[in-house]
């Protein structure tokens, strides 16, 4: 299976194109389909051409609510971003591609919609414009195709593209470890609590114990696409039937892999877009399907302490981006270089810490992590994201191998 998401201005026609492509209602909600507005997220998927299926997250479009569109893009490895033919570049699409964009997302097709609406002419602008608005941001060059989800004209040209869209996606490992990100929580009569979500890495059974928010639960369920299965693999849309303790769960909490992932809420991270003392001091950050307000606390020009008002489950190398709500603005995207940074105790120790991180890349690098520790267990390390770069040298403990010939050696000095 693959997951994309939908992206795109209010009322340009992606839900229209989703149930075309479908033949499914993404609207849940009777309110949506009144309105004709997309208010939450929905759900639809196809089969592609090739065999493959096909889920869509749709999206909603208005700039209240980008909120719930960053819920549904967050956790989703590829978009189909979509511009009316016949209003062309609009303010939410250059936000939701600010948000894509900060989210470092690379793969993406346009779809160039309503063309039934419009002359060749007015299409053609439409087309180009967006192009070029897409081409300076991570996605760089993508595949553009144009569509009437009314009259059906170009739905299989999109099908054949985006099929060529999803061949192109990284394979997920399905051995890693379990984060789903929930973007849904309901109840099930005689069934108990499901979550909902994207997996994007790993692996779900029926009957794992998983955690959430402290809590220990087991899996006694699992559909995707509305189909009963004993396990399901990374990529996927996934509904989890829970039994345990999850009254306080709500969109944004993690299903996760116990005992294999640290929560944190002091991260220190790297900037991509405004610099750092540019930044409001109070912003949102958004990872996954989580959105926390944080404090900013600037380091360098382009590296940030960030305190968060509720801890997540992170890693090294995770991407997430900041906005500001208020101004329905994205200032910047986010890596996370670390989640167990040290308290500043003494001045100076902030500058210092901004010449540290300038050198840190925001890969997972064990042996620059233990360098900088001198000391850890290999438990913690790995549940930072980083691999263990050696065994450890006593018990589950890793240490640096400087640190530890100088040790042997304070040892050996102190014997004699």
């Amino acid at each position: 299976m693959h997951v994309v998401a939908t992206a795109g201005h209010v009322d340009h026609g992606k839900s229209t194109l989703v149930r075309a492509l479908t033949g499914m209602e993404p609207d849940r909600l009777e309110e949506e389909r009144r309105r004709g507005l997309t208010i939450e997220l929905g759900f639809a998927w196809t089969t592609l051409p090739g065999g493959d299926r096909l889920a869509f997250v749709d999206v909603p479009g208005h700039e209240r609510l980008v909120s719930t569109m960053l819920a549904g893009v967050g956790p989703v490895p590829a978009v189909m971003f979509v511009v009316a033919a016949d209003q062309g570049w609009q303010r939410q699409s250059e936000e939701h591609l600010a948000v894509l964009d900060a989210l470092g997302v690379r793969r993406g097709l346009l779809v160039v919609t309503r063309c039934d609406l419009a002359d060749a002419d007015l299409a053609d602008l439409a087309r180009e414009e967006a192009l070029a608005h897409i081409a300076a941001t991570s996605f760089g060059e993508v595949e553009a195709v144009m569509v009437s989800g009314t009259t059906g004209e170009g739905l299989d040209e999109l099908r054949t593209a985006l099929e060529r869209l999803t061949a192109s996606l990284p394979r997920p490992d399905a051995d890693a470890d379990v984060r789903l990100w929930i973007d849904r929580i309901f109840t099930i009569k005689g069934r108990g609590t499901v979550v909902t979500g994207t997996l994007g890495a790993g692996t779900i059974r029926v009957g794992d114990r998983l955690a959430i928010g402290g809590e220990t639960v087991r899996v006694r369920g699992l559909q995707s696409l509305k189909e009963d299965h004993e396990e399901v693999r990374a990529v996927a849309r996934v509904a989890v039937n829970l039994h345990g303790s999850v009254a306080e769960t709500s969109r944004g909490d993690a299903l996760l892999a116990p005992g294999r992932w640290l929560t944190a809420d002091v991260i220190d991270v790297r900037l991509r877009g405004e610099p750092a003392h540019d930044l409001s001091r109070e912003l949102t950050l958004h990872v996954g399907s989580a959105a926390v307000p944080v404090h900013v606390r600037p380091l360098g020009d382009d590296t940030a302490r960030l305190v968060l008002r509720r801890a997540l489950p992170l890693r090294v190398g995770d991407i997430a981006l900041l906005r500001d709500p208020g101004a329905h603005r994205v200032p910047a995207g986010v890596t996370v270089l670390d989640v167990r940074p040290e308290p500043f105790r003494r001045r100076g120790a902030a500058a210092a810490r901004a010449r540290e991180l300038a050198s840190i890349s925001g890969r997972p690098d064990g042996a620059g992590e233990l360098r900088r520790r001198r000391l850890i267990t290999r438990a913690e390390l790995v549940a930072m994201g980083v691999p263990a770069p050696s065994e450890p040298v006593a018990g589950d403990w890793l240490a640096d191998p400087d640190h530890w010939a100088d040790l042997r050696e304070r040892l050996v000095t102190a014997v004699e």
